[in-house]
C-alpha cells in the first residue's frame, strides 16, 4: 500500500494521492507561515495542517520500516538498509524535528532549521508519475557523460582562475590576492556572463575575459546536450514501445527435442514448466498436436513454448564473435581461451546447431560464439535480449 500503485489498485492509489496531499498541504503551510498577516489571520488553521500532516509523517515512517523487508526482499537487514537510506533519512527528517522541542526545549531554533529537509519530500511526487520518472531515469542512465561534464567545467573553473590571477595580480592585488581568488569570476563567467563584481582591467585580462566568456557558452551547452539527447532517445523509446504493447502480450520460443533430451518421453503433465510458462502447439511431422496433459513427447517433437513478457524494458547486452580463420580462438578449447572472468560464453553454434560451452569444447573455423561480457569485445556484434 505504501509504495506507489498500479491501475486498478484503489487503496494503493488512494494512499498515494493522500501522500501526495500531505506534502504538498506541509510545504503550503510552512511557506504561508512566513507571511506575517497570513501568520496572524491564520496562524492557528496553519499550526493544525502542520499537526496532522506530521503525524501523516510519522505514521507513513513506521508503515515503511514495517514493510522493508517487501521493499529490499534480499537484504540481510532490510529495516536498517530503509533507515539509512537516501529515502529513509528524509522521511524520519520531516517529521522528527517537529517533536524534538518536546523533549529539548532549548535547541527549538537549531530544530526548525532542520524543518527544512522536509522541501527533499518533493522528489517523493517524482514516483507518483511516469513524466518526472522520466526526467530521474534520463539523469541516472547519463550519469556518467554528466560527471564527465561537470568535471571538465571544474578544470577549466580553475585553469580560468589561474590565468587570470597571473594576469590581474599585479594590477588588483586586492581582488586578486591568490590564485583561488579569481574562483568565484570563472563561475560567474563560465556559467553566466558577470555579475559586474570581480571583472579584469589590464588588455590581457579582458581579451582572456572575452575568450573566457565564449568559452562557456560552449561548456554549458554539453550537458544540456546531454539531456536533451536522452530525453529525445527516452521517449523514442516509449513511444516505440506504445506502438508495439499490442503485439507483445505473449513471446514465443521454438524447441526442437532430441533423444537424449529429458523431457523426451515424457507427458506434458510431468514437465514442471515454470509458473507463466505454456506448452503452446506441439508439431509431429505435419501433424499438430493438441498440448493435453497427458501427450507424450517424442524425440523430433517441435514444441512452441509461450512466455508472458517482462514487465519492463530492461535488456541484456550480449555479443556475438564469429570465428574467421584469423581467429586466435581457433583451435583452442574454451577453457584455454584468455577471456575476463567476468566474461561468460553463453553457447556456440556450429553448423546452425547450438553446443553447450563445456571447458574441453573446441572452436573451429565459422563458428559463433555468444557471451556476455562487461567490457566490448572486438570483432563483436551486439545482440539486445
Amino acid at each position: 500500500m505504501v509504495e506507489v500503485g498500479y491501475a486498478g489498485d484503489e487503496i494503493s492509489g488512494f494512499y498515494d494521492i493522500l501522500g501526495v496531499a500531505a506534502i504538498v498541504i506541509n510545504l503550503a503551510s510552512s511557506i504561508l507561515g512566513t507571511y506575517q498577516t497570513i501568520q496572524s489571520r491564520y496562524g492557528g488553521v496553519l499550526a493544525i495542517l502542520e499537526t496532522i500532516t506530521v503525524l501523516f509523517f510519522t505514521i507513513d515512517y513506521i508503515l515503511r520500516v514495517w514493510t522493508a523487508d517487501m521493499l529490499y526482499p534480499d537484504a540481510k537487514k532490510p529495516i536498517l538498509k530503509y533507515i539509512f537510506s537516501f529515502t529513509g533519512l528524509i522521511d524520519l527528517l520531516c517529521f522528527l524535528p517537529w517533536y524534538l522541542p518536546f523533549f529539548f526545549p532549548d535547541g527549538a531554533v537549531a530544530f526548525r532549521m532542520f524543518r527544512v529537509v522536509r522541501i527533499f519530500r518533493l522528489f517523493r511526487i517524482n514516483a507518483y508519475y511516469d513524466s518526472l520518472n522520466v526526467i530521474t531515469g534520463i539523469i541516472a542512465g547519463k550519469r556518467q557523460q554528466l560527471f564527465s561534464s561537470v568535471f571538465i567545467i571544474l578544470v577549466l573553473m580553475v585553469g580560468a582562475s589561474l590565468c587570470m590571477y597571473s594576469l590581474e595580480h599585479d594590477a588588483q592585488p586586492e581582488i586578486f590576492k591568490n590564485a583561488f581568488s579569481g574562483i568565484w569570476w570563472a563561475a560567474s563567467t563560465l556559467l553566466t556572463v558577470g555579475y559586474g563584481d570581480i571583472y579584469p582591467i589590464t588588455p590581457l585580462g579582458k581579451l582572456f575575459g572575452i575568450f573566457i566568456a565564449f568559452l562557456g557558452v560552449g561548456i554549458v551547452a554539453i550537458p544540456t546536450g546531454i539531456i536533451s539527447a536522452g530525453f529525445v532517445e527516452q521517449y523514442s523509446k516509449i513511444k516505440r514501445l506504445s506502438e508495439i504493447a499490442q503485439e507483445i502480450d505473449i513471446n514465443f520460443i521454438r524447441l526442437r527435442l532430441e533423444k537424449q533430451d529429458a523431457w523426451t518421453g515424457q507427458n506434458i503433465m510431468s514437465l514442471k514448466l515454470p509458473h507463466g510458462m505454456i506448452v503452446a502447439v506441439i508439431r509431429r511431422g505435419d501433424t499438430i498436436i493438441i498440448p493435453r496433459g497427458d501427450v507424450i513427447l517424442q524425440a523430433g517433437d517441435i514444441l512452441i513454448l509461450g512466455a508472458e513478457p517482462l514487465k519492463d524494458d530492461q535488456h541484456i547486452d550480449l555479443q556475438e564473435i564469429t570465428l574467421r580463420e584469423q581467429h586466435p580462438w581457433n583451435g583452442k578449447a574454451i577453457r584455454d581461451l584468455d577471456i575476463s572472468r567476468h566474461t561468460f560464453i553463453i553457447t556456440v553454434r556450429r553448423n546452425r546447431k547450438a553446443l553447450i560451452p563445456k571447458g574441453d569444447l573446441i572452436l573451429h573455423k565459422d563458428d559463433t560464439v555468444i557471451l556476455y561480457s562487461q567490457t566490448r569485445m572486438t570483432d563483436a556484434q551486439t545482440l539486445s535480449i
